[in-house]
């Protein structure tokens, strides 16, 4: 590495801690009353969830039955499970198998953020702030399936016009395992092997949105990032999860390198172009590490690592401080941040821009997924 590289690492160090909870958590818990303050957040969060719990049992809130089948993917923890990829894995199955299908996205992060309807599709997709980071990821991994991706605070409203303008038999719930308003035919729940659920706590003294026992509404329980950790390590983490949910199936996914896009030009290349180069990465998503270890695996050489907090939306003056010390160096990002860069990024970056495109891959239960996903 350079000498001048050592501030650049600082300066991310610095915008990481303005905006990442984790890091205020950690500041917080050095206050003498933070751990305890912390706890009592927690408790409370514990009893909305409850109460929420209630309400739908109590019929005070309702849940609807859409005429399609539903197929839900989230999780327990906050990000970095990979719902994404699986969303769109579980779509390409769907479509493979001749199936009329949408998928169902709140559109985290989205400017239009209420219960108007954007709809992607091939022809004439929306600017990714109307609609979210996420929805247009997957929309261009699935570009060219013309697979539509409704996104809204609303989501039943959303699936309603699947059912009746696309004639969807099979709607994707995106981030849905906690959405009750919609009733499931399959949960679909995903686990971070690198990072397990097992020992955490509810936000925000922890990262958890629901205490583990709601893993027993599951039908499936993927095992991500599976290839990561000790054989002995997984099937303990197997053993645990099966004790939480013994009726759920258990398989093991790893994220794999699917293909480079050059955000230039749109082409997609392949992953073998990284072997031995010089770059530059630039990511705003929950465990950048894991992308920074994929490319260094496909023998590419980090020299610079810009870090920004989940879903960070790109401002120009950033680019232009990667640019003035990049020195030639390629730029890689990620699929999800490339749709996040702001206007006048292709006037301000020079050089080749890459994006890495990761797809998840079923490497134990690849029969019991697309049996499951067909119902």
């Amino acid at each position: 590495m350079l000498e001048t590289e050592k501030p650049l690492d600082e300066i991310n160090d610095r915008r990481v801690s303005v905006g990442s909870w984790e890091n205020r958590r950690e500041q917080i818990k050095t206050h003498p009353l933070g751990p305890a303050f912390l706890k009592f957040l927690s408790f409370g969060f514990w009893l909305g969830l409850i109460l929420r719990k209630l309400a739908y049992g109590m019929g005070l809130k309702k849940s609807i039955r859409l005429p399609a089948r539903v197929i839900s993917i989230g999780n327990l923890s906050v990000g970095g499970t990979g719902k994404t990829p699986a969303a769109i894995l579980a779509a390409k199955t769907l479509h493979s198998h001749g199936q009329s299908l949408a998928i169902l996205s709140r559109g985290y992060n989205r400017s239009k953020n209420s219960s108007e309807v954007v709809t992607l599709l091939d022809d004439n997709p929306p600017h990714w702030e109307e609609c979210g980071d996420e929805p247009w990821m997957m929309h261009q991994a699935l570009f060219g399936l013309n697979i539509p991706i409704l996104v809204s605070k609303n989501r039943v409203k959303a699936g309603q016009e699947a059912i009746t303008f696309y004639h969807s038999k099979a709607l994707i719930l995106d981030d849905g395992f906690q959405h009750w308003k919609i009733k499931h035919d399959l949960d679909i729940v995903l686990v971070n092997a690198a990072s397990p659920f097992t020992e955490d706590r509810l936000l925000p003294a922890g990262n958890l949105r629901e205490p583990a026992s709601a893993l027993r509404r599951a039908q499936m329980i993927v095992i991500t990032h599976a290839d990561l950790i000790a054989k002995k390590d997984l099937k303990l983490l197997r053993e645990k999860i099966a004790a939480m949910s013994p009726k759920a199936e258990i398989l093991e996914a790893s994220h794999v390198p699917d293909f480079l896009l050059d955000i230039k030009t749109q082409r997609k290349l392949d992953v073998s172009l990284l072997e031995g180069r010089r770059i530059v990465t630039v990511s705003g998503i929950a465990f950048p590490q894991l992308f920074e270890n994929q490319l260094t695996e496909l023998g590419a050489r980090i020299e610079q690592r810009w870090r920004f907090p989940d879903h960070h939306p790109y401002q120009i003056e950033e680019l232009k401080a990667i640019e003035t010390v990049r020195s030639g160096r390629a730029f890689l990002t990620t699929l999800k941040d490339a749709t996040r860069l702001p206007l006048g990024w292709k006037e301000t970056l020079s050089g080749e821009l890459y994006a890495l495109a990761i797809k998840l891959k079923i490497t134990q239960g690849q029969e019991i997924w697309e049996k499951a996903l067909l119902g």
